[in-house]
C-alpha cells in the first residue's frame, strides 16, 4: 500500500469550499491554474493530492484576510489533504514545500492554518530525531526527578566573555540545573564565541570537580553550517553539554546536519514563531510544526510560558508542550523536552505541572531568579521548591511556611 501524508487545515474562502479544496490539492501537487494534457487521469490518481475531508464549520461576511477572491460570504472549513509519499520522498525540506508552500497565498483563501500532521513510517527511517532527549539531558544535567531548573543570561548581549563567567559562577553556585545564552547572544566583537564558551567552562568545569555537578550550558551555535560544526566542537572538546541553535534562523537543512554532526543535545530556540502564528487564520499551530524540528533532531523546544510577557494564551502554551511530549509516531516516540520561559516564577509552577501532568521539562527563569533579595542562591532553591509543592500537591504559600527562600520570593514574584 502506498504511504500517504496527511495534514489537516482551517481554511476560509470566499468560492465553493469544494472547489478552493481541490484548487489547493492540485497547486500543492499535479494541476496548476489551466488544464494540462499531460495531466493525465492516470497521472492524477498517481501524484494528485487527494481531498479526503472537508467539514464546513462557518460563514462570515468578511474576510480575514486581504488579497482574496471578493464575495459576499466566507466559509471557514476543517479540510484534510493527503499525498503519495512517491512525489518527494522523506525528506523534510520538500515536505515543507508541499503541506506549506504556495497554499497560502491563493486568490481563493481568505484564511489558511496548518493545524495537524500525519507522518508515514518511513520518516522515521529517514530521519533519526533527537540524539538525547529527556532521558540523556536528565543524565548529563545530573536531574533524575522534577524539571532542570534553568536560567537565561542577562542582559541579552552587552556582557564580557569574563562577565558572563561571573554570572555563570554565581549560578552554578547557586544550584541552577541549567543556564543558556539568550538568542542574541552570538559571536560578535564584544564577546567572542570562542572566549566566552572557555571563561564559562572553566567556571563549570571548576565547579563540577569540587560537587561532582556540572551544569547544563546551552551555547548558541547559531551561524553557517561549518560555523555550528565548528563551534559544537570547541564546546564538545571543553567539556560543555549542550549546543544551542535557533531554528528558523537555520532552517531545516541546517538542523539537520547540525543533528548529523552533534554530540551533545541541541536546545533548540524556536525565535520568530510569532510571524508564522500570531494571525489565527495564517500560518501554523505548533503542533505540526514541532513535528519537523523534532524529526529533525532537536532535544529541547520551547515552548513560551504561563502568563508570559508574550501575546500567547496559556491555552496555546499548554498545547504546545502536550505536542512537544506526544509521539511523532507510533513507531518513533522521539522525545524531547519542553522548555518553558518567557515571564516566569514559582507562581507557575503548579499549574503548569497540572496541566502537562510530568515534569520532563526546563523551567527558565531570569528576573525570578536574579530578582530574589536573598541573592541568586536563594531564587533558585526559590523555584525549586516551588516545583516541589506543585509536584506534592501541597498550596504553595502552605509550603512557603517551611521555607524561608520561597517564603521571601512570594514577596517580589508577581
Amino acid at each position: 500500500m502506498t504511504e500517504r501524508i496527511h495534514a489537516t487545515y482551517w481554511l476560509e474562502t470566499g468560492v465553493d469550499p469544494r472547489i478552493a479544496a481541490e484548487t489547493i490539492a492540485g497547486e500543492q501537487s499535479s494541476g496548476t491554474f489551466i488544464a494540462l494534457p499531460n495531466e493525465t487521469p492516470e497521472l492524477k490518481a498517481r501524484s494528485g493530492a487527494r481531498v479526503e475531508r472537508l467539514d464546513i464549520l462557518g460563514h462570515s461576511d468578511t474576510p480575514s484576510l486581504s488579497g482574496g477572491a471578493a464575495s459576499q460570504r466566507y466559509t471557514q472549513c476543517a479540510l484534510e489533504l493527503s499525498w503519495p509519499i512517491e512525489n518527494f520522498g522523506p525528506s523534510l525540506p520538500n515536505l515543507m514545500s508541499t503541506i506549506a508552500g504556495n497554499l497560502f497565498e491563493l486568490r481563493q483563501v481568505s484564511g489558511l492554518r496548518l493545524t495537524g500532521l500525519r507522518l508515514p513510517d518511513s520518516f522515521a527511517q529517514a530521519y533519526p530525531g533527537p540524539a538525547f532527549g529527556i532521558d540523556g539531558t536528565r543524565k548529563l544535567a545530573g536531574v533524575t526527578h522534577g524539571p532542570l531548573i534553568g536560567t537565561i543570561i542577562k542582559p541579552s548581549v552587552g556582557l564580557s566573555p569574563e562577565e558572563t563567567a561571573e554570572q555563570v559562577k554565581a549560578l552554578v553556585a547557586g544550584g541552577i540545573d541549567f543556564i543558556k545564552d539568550d538568542e542574541l547572544q552570538a559571536d560578535g566583537s564584544h564577546c567572542p564565541f570562542d572566549e566566552r564558551v572557555r571563561a564559562v567552562m572553566r567556571v563549570v568545569n571548576d565547579h563540577a570537580e569540587r560537587t561532582g555537578k556540572k551544569v547544563m550550558v546551552a551555547f548558541n551555535v547559531t551561524g553557517d553550517l561549518d560555523q555550528m560544526k565548528r563551534r559544537h566542537d570547541l564546546v564538545l572538546d571543553e567539556g560543555g553539554t549542550c549546543v544551542m541553535a535557533v531554528l528558523n534562523s537555520i532552517g531545516l537543512v541546517g538542523m539537520t546536519e547540525l543533528r548529523k554532526h552533534s554530540q551533545l543535545p541541541i536546545h533548540a530556540h524556536r525565535a520568530g514563531w510569532g510571524y508564522l502564528t500570531r494571525s489565527e487564520a495564517l500560518g501554523w499551530d505548533y503542533a505540526p510544526w514541532q513535528m519537523l524540528w523534532r524529526l529533525a533532531g532537536a532535544d529541547h523546544l520551547h515552548v513560551n510560558g504561563l502568563r508570559n510577557k508574550f501575546s500567547e494564551s496559556d491555552d496555546s502554551v499548554i498545547a504546545a508542550a502536550r505536542a512537544v511530549l506526544t509521539p511523532v509516531m507510533d513507531s518513533a516516540p522521539m522525545h524531547a523536552m519542553p522548555v518553558f520561559s518567557s515571564g516566569q516564577t514559582g507562581l507557575q509552577a503548579a499549574d503548569t505541572y497540572a496541566a502537562i501532568g510530568c515534569a520532563d521539562l526546563i523551567h527558565t527563569a531570569g528576573g525570578g531568579i536574579f530578582g530574589h533579595p536573598g541573592g541568586v542562591a536563594a531564587g533558585v532553591e526559590a523555584l525549586r521548591e516551588a516545583w516541589v509543592a506543585a509536584m506534592e500537591g501541597v498550596p504553595l504559600a502552605r509550603h512557603a511556611e517551611r521555607n524561608a527562600a520561597l517564603k521571601a520570593a512570594l514577596g517580589f514574584w508577581k
